[in-house]
């Protein structure tokens, strides 16, 4: 089925060009019907704007690092007005609660720059080269309740090499990101998987 997405980013969104990308190629059913970014300078918001892509900025205050009250209902409403099914969570740096994630049930993705479950939370990278892991990765997962936590879509390994720094490993896990995102949405347009607790399974 054709996907109708929304973007939530707040930073140079990157992974919002990728899906994008996709979906002008004919890689992927889906049209993009609102970017959304809880800063107002976000780049994300120009390349939507580029696209001819609908794009605002919510005012998310008085709270620094959640999606809560008044902006909650208000992004709700306005994604449930345009016939939104998947929210996209593309650098969106704030928790989202339950609320959006009920209105939305298992149709809010993430992407996380690990190979979760683990190094969940920041600087996901940094973790995995300071704790001495030869192979780092990105994983797009159902969002839940929890902090990086939810059944695991997609996931793509890179290595960790002897002479990398946290900006080179970066750089290598975005890159695999920019293909994870578009391949995690194709599953869902395709229908052809099933969550069992914290498993999707793929292709039935």
């Amino acid at each position: 089925m054709k996907l109708s997405l929304a973007v939530l980013g707040s930073g140079a969104g990157s992974n919002m060009q990728s899906i994008v990308d996709a979906i002008e190629s004919g890689e992927l059913d889906a049209e993009i019907k609102i970017v959304v970014a809880d800063n107002p300078g976000a780049k994300i918001l120009e390349r939507a704007e580029r696209h001819g892509i609908e794009s605002m900025y919510l005012d998310c205050s008085p709270w620094k690092t959640k999606l809560e009250g008044r902006a909650e209902d208000e992004l709700i409403g306005m994604l449930k007005e345009r016939g939104v099914d998947v929210v996209v969570l593309a650098g969106f740096m704030r928790i989202v609660k339950p609320k959006l994630l009920s209105a939305f049930p298992n149709r809010v993705l993430n992407i996380h720059p690990a190979l979760l479950p683990a190094f969940p939370g920041i600087e996901s990278w940094k973790q995995a080269l300071d704790y001495g892991c030869k192979v780092a990765g990105v994983t797009v997962h159902f969002v839940d309740a929890g902090t990086d936590s939810g059944p695991i879509i997609v996931q793509k390994a890179v290595p960790v090499l002897e002479d990398d720094t946290p900006q080179s490993l970066h750089a290598r896990i975005q890159t695999e990101e920019h293909k994870a995102y578009p391949e995690a949405l194709r599953i869902i347009a395709s229908g052809a998987f099933k969550i069992e607790g914290r498993r999707v399974r793929i292709g039935i």
